[in-house]
């Protein structure tokens, strides 16, 4: 049963992801054609400079990608489910219906981890071509708070699509504006590193909000 969940959750998102894989792509290759070019004109010492001096990581165009891969990759998974109805579809299938759930969230959330891991990898072995790991290290922990935000715009817009009344969307809605807010608050390299555990349960825990949204459907609630 896990596997036909897994495909069915694969089926429904497979071009989505082909596309959020494809922008990153590009969106790397214009990042670091851009570096590249900076060096053969500069030297690298001016990456170095830019690092220590301004605190910047040098990839801010990456900083609200990973957040809109997870709010695009939880509409293309949970928005079929609503529209076309199939949603109690699903939740009467012979399958614990909590359990159900938490598959279809970890698919989610395993494949923003996959994209987030990939464009780690892939901005580490590059970046390493001009600066010390040392240094390609703290970028890396500046990014972690961006990942993050991709699982926690996931879990809210799960949460958005399944919930079946406007004025609690409108709420949730402004919520996860707030939350959004406070992971992009500060720009400085590893501002938010002693915070990181307490959002990370944060964001976590914001899968009760999806299991509620599931909760009210059930119980049949809708706009007057």
């Amino acid at each position: 049963m896990y596997g036909m969940i897994l495909y069915k959750e694969w089926l429904k998102t497979r071009w989505v992801l082909a596309g959020l894989l494809a922008v990153l792509l590009a969106a790397l290759f214009y990042s670091f054609l851009n570096l590249t070019k900076v060096v053969e004109f500069r030297g690298a010492d001016i990456l170095w400079s830019t690092l220590v001096a301004k605190d910047t990581v040098l990839l801010e165009l990456f900083r609200y990608m990973p957040a809109m891969a997870g709010g695009l990759l939880a509409l293309a998974q949970f928005l079929p489910e609503v529209k076309q109805k199939r949603l109690k579809l699903t939740l009467h299938l012979p399958f614990p219906e909590g359990r159900m759930l938490l598959v279809m969230c970890l698919y989610g959330m395993a494949a923003v981890a996959l994209l987030c891991a990939l464009h780690a990898a892939a901005c580490a072995l590059l970046l390493h071509r001009w600066i010390v790991w040392e240094l390609v290290g703290r970028i890396m922990r500046t990014m972690l708070v961006w990942y993050l935000a991709g699982w926690a715009v996931y879990l809210w817009t799960a949460a958005i699509c399944l919930e079946p009344t406007w004025r609690r969307r409108a709420l949730l809605i402004l919520l996860i504006g707030a939350l959004v807010s406070l992971l992009f608050l500060s720009a400085v390299p590893e501002a938010y590193n002693s915070f990181l555990p307490w959002l990370c349960v944060y964001v976590l825990l914001s899968g009760v909000l999806v299991r509620g949204s599931v909760i009210r459907f059930k119980e049949g609630r809708q706009d007057r």
